[in-house]
């Protein structure tokens, strides 16, 4: 079994990204062979500062490490350094079809009526992330639930190149697949983190104001003010989970907090229900200044130490070209290009 997972390095890790993937990433370490990437090529489908993009690489680094990921266990290393990643990307560009990119609902979302004007790079960036994953044939990969249409996406196209070359991949490997069609892992505690002004929108480092994120390096009196402005509403909360319905807020404050305890919702609920927003906004404030500035004083720490950082990035793409590279000589080779 073999983890892979990355994460982009847009600016300010946040909640989301912890309760959805690192808390998960950190658990499989222990047990799997995982490889966790910076994935700095997807974040440049839309515009990035070139000043703040390498300092972006090495926060979202310190986030891993800062969060309990070890470089001797996992490795970490950031996609730009790893060329097979953009070659192997182009060879699965001709294997995938134009028909199940347009299926592709977050390129809808994130372009809205503006298609015309987004980057070529955004429209195709799933088949960079099949890459990414096929690059090592990993078996599991950790995401959102947003990220699920991306990995059955990666596996029509591992399965479309299996069954396009059989007979070369049989004759050159003695296997009937070379790809190994990888499965979506969505087990972090919490599968989705929403905004604090919209609990239908997920929490996301490109919302323009900060107040819609508890970011890793927020201090207590930063996490304190955003919960306590979060979205609410004036109803009690209630004894049952069916009884939520719609109060997108409530739902998401109290995913937040059972995903930071490690509880179910309905063990939470039980905490609270018959409470006003207030109480559970308290309780919630208390929680995050436990859990996350301790991570955040971390990353502070290890973001000042650049050389460490480089020579970690470096390290981890060394070990992770080991793997990479055999892998896209036989793809070559089982196309005709070796």
């Amino acid at each position: 079994m073999r983890v892979f997972s990355g994460i982009q390095p847009s600016g300010n890790l946040h909640l989301g990204n912890y309760l959805g993937a690192i808390v998960n990433f950190v658990k499989l370490q222990n047990t799997k062979q995982c490889i966790y990437c910076v994935v700095d090529l997807h974040s440049i489908t839309v515009w990035q500062d070139p000043e703040n993009l390498k300092r972006n690489i090495h926060e979202i680094t310190a986030g891993f490490i800062a969060s309990g990921l070890d470089p001797s266990k996992s490795i970490i290393f950031n996609q730009s350094s790893v060329q097979e990643h953009a070659e192997l990307s182009w060879l699965l560009n001709c294997v995938a079809r134009v028909g199940w990119l347009n299926r592709m609902t977050q390129f809808k979302e994130k372009a809205g009526k503006n298609k015309e004007k987004m980057s070529v790079g955004l429209y195709t960036y799933p088949i960079l992330m099949a890459a990414d994953i096929l690059a090592y044939k990993a078996t599991h990969v950790p995401v959102g639930d947003d990220q699920k249409q991306h990995i059955e996406l990666a596996r029509d196209i591992a399965q479309k190149f299996n069954i396009d070359f059989h007979d070369r991949i049989l004759e050159i490997t003695n296997e009937e697949e070379f790809f190994v069609l990888p499965e979506p892992q969505i087990t972090g505690p919490v599968t989705r983190v929403m905004s604090l002004r919209d609990g239908q929108k997920k929490m996301s480092s490109s919302e323009l104001s900060d107040m819609t994120r508890i970011n890793l390096l927020d201090n207590a009196d930063q996490i304190s003010n955003k919960i306590k402005k979060a979205k609410t509403d004036s109803a009690p909360i209630p004894e049952k989970m069916s009884e939520i319905n719609n109060r997108y807020e409530l739902m998401n404050l109290l995913s937040i907090y059972a995903g930071i305890v490690g509880q179910s919702h309905e063990e939470v609920l039980n905490v609270f229900s018959g409470k006003q927003f207030s109480y559970l906004k308290d309780n919630l404030t208390e929680l995050l200044v436990q859990n996350i500035c301790p991570i955040g004083n971390e990353m502070k720490k290890i973001i000042n130490e650049k050389e460490y950082l480089e020579k970690t990035l470096k390290e981890g793409a060394e070990k992770a070209r080991v793997i990479a590279i055999p892998v896209l000589a036989e793809t070559k080779k089982i196309i005709g290009l070796a």
